[in-house]
């Protein structure tokens, strides 16, 4: 007890407030929300900074944010060959494994023939030339910028739609009412996948990689001035499963972020021995009694 009052002292300073990035993406707002809802109940108060993924980077460089929870990889392996494999950012911990991530069409189009990207110019008509994204600057964004500039798949004369994620699943939704034709960036976990019946076009993998997964990055002092912090967030591992459970949730508009999350808590505190081992309270306290408090 007298070294986690220590360390919590230590940390009193810097890290009372834990700053986390978040591109607006949902599946990112569930992360941030349980890492949210476990720093409530240890003491600290989570800011949530919605920002473009380029800014989140440049951000954790200049210590302006403190924490990533939505490094995916491989869409966004030029940021991290930048700032983490460069050591200006670091790397705490793999928090989900098995994702997907690249273009997709609704089942329809796909049994049409629209199973590959070079199948995507032989329907362009039908797709009306557009290939729809999400905000401007995301990674994924620039993968497909790349393909039209470079005439990838025969794309030159095709148009990016970029916009939120959910202006974007908007026009699917609208697209799959009428079974038009429609290309968009599509990833698991997302009730995207319930929702909707999509498949993943192959052939962009040099785009997008075959499998991915998703890192929790911070600034590359943030392990030594936080530890406590940072042994949670290096702790924190999700699955699929959860993810989509929660983001459902708040996508069907049955409950909040935040209600959404403490009920999944509620109903799977055994996730809470993994996430809290050698984690205190901000005062240095037992931290499975504080949390499970809030609950």
């Amino acid at each position: 007890m007298a070294v986690g009052t220590l360390q919590a002292q230590a940390e009193d300073a810097q890290c009372a407030t834990v700053k986390l990035g978040d591109p607006g993406w949902s599946d990112i707002a569930v992360t941030n929300g349980i890492t949210s809802f476990l720093l409530d109940g240890l003491g600290y108060k989570a800011q949530t900074q919605i920002l473009a993924v380029p800014i989140i980077f440049a951000g954790l460089q200049k210590g302006q944010v403190d924490v990533f929870l939505g490094n995916w990889m491989p869409a966004q392996q030029s940021n991290y060959d930048k700032f983490v494999a460069s050591g200006e950012v670091a790397k705490l911990a793999q928090n989900l494994s098995g994702t997907e991530y690249t273009l997709a069409v609704p089942t329809y189009a796909y049994e049409a023939g629209v199973k590959t990207f070079a199948d995507l110019d032989k329907f362009a008509e039908q797709f009306k030339h557009k290939l729809y994204g999400i905000a401007s600057g995301s990674p994924a964004n620039e993968s497909i910028r790349k393909m039209i500039e470079s005439d990838e798949f025969g794309l030159g004369d095709w148009k990016l739609v970029e916009s939120s994620e959910q202006a974007m699943l908007v026009q699917v939704g609208r697209a799959v009412k009428r079974d038009q034709f429609v290309v968009f960036l599509g990833w698991t976990p997302h009730p995207m996948n319930v929702n909707y019946d999509i498949k993943y076009l192959k052939g962009g993998e040099q785009y997008f990689g075959e499998s991915g997964s998703v890192n929790t990055l911070a600034r590359k002092d943030y392990a030594a001035q936080c530890p406590n912090v940072s042994t949670l967030l290096s702790n924190l591992s999700f699955t699929q499963e959860m993810e989509n459970s929660i983001m459902n949730q708040v996508l069907s508009k049955q409950a909040s972020n935040t209600e959404a999350v403490k009920a999944w808590l509620q109903a799977n505190p055994a996730m809470l021995e993994g996430w809290l081992k050698g984690v205190t309270t901000r005062d240095g306290g037992d931290a499975m009694a504080a949390v499970k408090a809030k609950l």
